[in-house]
C-alpha cells in the first residue's frame, strides 16, 4: 500500500501523488516491488532487506541515492509470550523525495515530532528519532512486566512466570543488538553530513538522535544486567517455595500416620484391652486427637530449637 505525503506550511500532512515528496509503502506487493525496482532504481537485495525482518542496520550508497536499513521495534501483541522483536525500515533519500518501506503498518509520520520540517531529510531524521522512542516506549513496557512477574514469582511455584522471564531477557538481548548496529548507522550518517548535504541545523539534531539512540542503549543494558543477574535468584525463590510445600505436605502426613497406626492396632481381630468397654470408642478417638496435637508440639518445639541453635 502506498500512502503519499507533502510539506505543507513546514508540516507534514498526507495528501498528493507520486510527485509527493515522501513515500511510505508499507507490505509492498509484488507489482509494487517491481514498479520502485524500475522507476527508482532501488537495489533489488536493498529492497527486499527493508522487508526482512533479521536484516542487520546499515548505511549505502547508491549514484542517485542513499539507502539506509534501520532497526525499530515490531508491534506487540499477546500471541508473542512475553517476547519483543524487531523490524526493519527501508529508507531511501533522494535528493528531493524520501521513500519509506516497512512490512508492518506503524504511525511512522504522525505526531507533533513532524512539524516544523524544511526538507525530506528533516524527514528521515525524525523518522529514525521516532523508531528510538519506539524502542524507549517498549523498554518502558518490558521493565513493567518484569516488575509484575517477579511479584508473582516471590509467592507462585510454577515455572511459566521464568519461562515469561527469560523471554524478557531475551527481548532485551536482540534490543541491544539491534540498537548497536543502529548507533553504528547513525555514526556513520553524521560522517557524511557534508556528502548529504545537511544542513547546521540538521548535523545538531542529528547529534542528539546519537545521543537519545546511546541513552537508549544503556538504558537496555541495564535491563538486561538486572535480568541475567536476578534469574538465579528468582529460580531460588521458586525451589525454595517448593521445599516449604514439601515440608508441609510432610509434616501433614506424619501428623495424620500416628492417629491412623492407633486407630489401626485397635481394630485388629484380635483381643483387646477395652475391647468390652462402653467408652472404649471415644477412649480411641481421644487417644488419636492427642497424638496429633502432641507431634504437632513436639516439631513446633523442635523448629524453634534450630532457630535458637542458628542465631
Amino acid at each position: 500500500m502506498k500512502r503519499y505525503f507533502s510539506i505543507v506550511d513546514r508540516k507534514l500532512q498526507e495528501g498528493g501523488g507520486p510527485e509527493s515528496p515522501v513515500w511510505l509503502i508499507t507490505a509492498p506487493t509484488e507489482e509494487e516491488q517491481k514498479s520502485l525496482l524500475a522507476e527508482l532504481k532501488i537495489d533489488e537485495h536493498t529492497l527486499h532487506s527493508a522487508l526482512d525482518p533479521d536484516e542487520p542496520a546499515r548505511l549505502e550508497y547508491e549514484p542517485d541515492h542513499t539507502a539506509m536499513i534501520f532497526n525499530r521495534p515490531k508491534n506487540y501483541s499477546e500471541k508473542d509470550k512475553f517476547l519483543f522483536k524487531i523490524g526493519s525500515l527501508g529508507l531511501f533519500l533522494f535528493e528531493k523525495r524520501l521513500v519509506i518501506v516497512t512490512v508492518d503498518d506503524v504511525p511512522l509520520l504522525s505526531g507533533k515530532g513532524f512539524n516544523a520540517i524544511d526538507s525530506v531529510s528533516d524527514v528521515l531524521l525524525r523518522v529514525l528519532n521516532r523508531a528510538i522512542g519506539h524502542f524507549l516506549e517498549h523498554l518502558k513496557v518490558i521493565n513493567m512486566i518484569a516488575d509484575d512477574i517477579e511479584k508473582k514469582i516471590n509467592s507462585s511455584m510454577e515455572n511459566k512466570h521464568l519461562l515469561n522471564l527469560f523471554s524478557l531477557e531475551k527481548s532485551l538481548v536482540y534490543y541491544l543488538n539491534a540498537i548497536a548496529g543502529n548507533d553504528a548507522v547513525l555514526t556513520r550518517l553524521k560522517n557524511s553530513a557534508g556528502r548529504l548535504n545537511f544542513s547546521p541545523h540538521l548535523v545538531e539534531f542529528l547529534e542528539d538522535v546519537i545521543i537519545e539512540n546511546t541513552q537508549c542503549y544503556r538504558q537496555s543494558e541495564i535491563y538486561s544486567n538486572i535480568l541475567a543477574s536476578l534469574m538465579d535468584a528468582r529460580a531460588s525463590i521458586v525451589s525454595n517455595n517448593l521445599n516449604i510445600l514439601m515440608k508441609t505436605l510432610n509434616l501433614m502426613t506424619i501428623v495424620i500416620m500416628i492417629p491412623t497406626l492407633i486407630v489401626s492396632v485397635f481394630s485388629m481381630n484380635v483381643t483387646i484391652p477395652l475391647e468390652k468397654h462402653e467408652l472404649a470408642f471415644w477412649f480411641i478417638v481421644a487417644l488419636a486427637v492427642i497424638s496429633g496435637v502432641g507431634v504437632l508440639m513436639w516439631w513446633n518445639y523442635f523448629i524453634k530449637t534450630l532457630h535458637k541453635k542458628h542465631k
